[in-house]
């Protein structure tokens, strides 16, 4: 299959791409990409969170009042759960978060993410993502020819020019192609991604 090829500098047509069907035309499987992507998540969660429970908490040596005669619930320490300096009756623990995903579940959602990003027109394959000098304005206008509200941007190689152009844009996302990943595939309208940067896909990807 062919993917059409475009202009950076123009934004016009300027050619035809060959790639892969078993990478850019496969079925989408929502069940996987909605596995994958959860476990993406639950992987970036610290887990850190902990409570102590009454036996770990200070104090609570001692009963703090005699048992009958003062008028006050019987009381045998003042660190059980009822208490405002009381532990927690079900502290939580930290824990991992992590699911497990292969990498042929890995790479499959990949695939079919990049299938739906072409059959629904929002993946542009450009002939380079060059700027001449570290311009907001410029990149602006190069991308206001592709007509995106928000856009994924993925080269081969993130040059400090395009880095400091594309920063304080908060609708626009960075990344090399060896970093990209399926929750950054989907969180974008639309993904422009250079001809080097869709070549190196397929070899990861086949």
């Amino acid at each position: 299959m062919d993917l059409q090829l475009h202009s950076f500098q123009s934004g016009s047509p300027s050619g035809a791409l060959a790639v892969a069907e078993t990478v850019f035309g496969q079925p989408y499987r929502e069940g996987l990409v909605h596995q994958v992507v959860t476990a993406y998540f639950a992987a970036a969660r610290a887990g850190t969170k902990a409570q102590k429970t009454r036996a770990e908490v200070s104090g609570g040596g001692r009963k703090p009042w005699k048992q009958k005669g003062s008028g006050q619930a019987r009381a045998g320490t003042t660190r059980g759960p009822l208490w405002r300096t009381g532990g927690r009756a079900f502290a939580a623990r930290p824990r991992n978060y992590e699911q497990k995903v292969n990498r042929k579940m890995y790479q499959g959602a990949l695939r079919s993410i990049l299938s739906e990003l072409v059959r629904q027109d929002r993946l542009v394959v450009v002939d380079s993502l060059d700027v001449a000098e570290a311009k907001t304005r410029a990149l602006v206008a190069r991308l206001a020819q592709f007509k995106v509200d928000s856009v994924l941007l993925v080269a081969e190689e993130v040059s400090d020019a395009l880095y400091l152009s594309a920063r304080n844009l908060h609708w626009v996302g960075l990344a090399d192609v060896e970093s990209i990943d399926p929750a950054l595939l989907i969180a974008f309208d639309k993904v422009v991604m250079t001809q080097g940067s869709v070549n190196r896909l397929q070899e990861r990807l086949s």
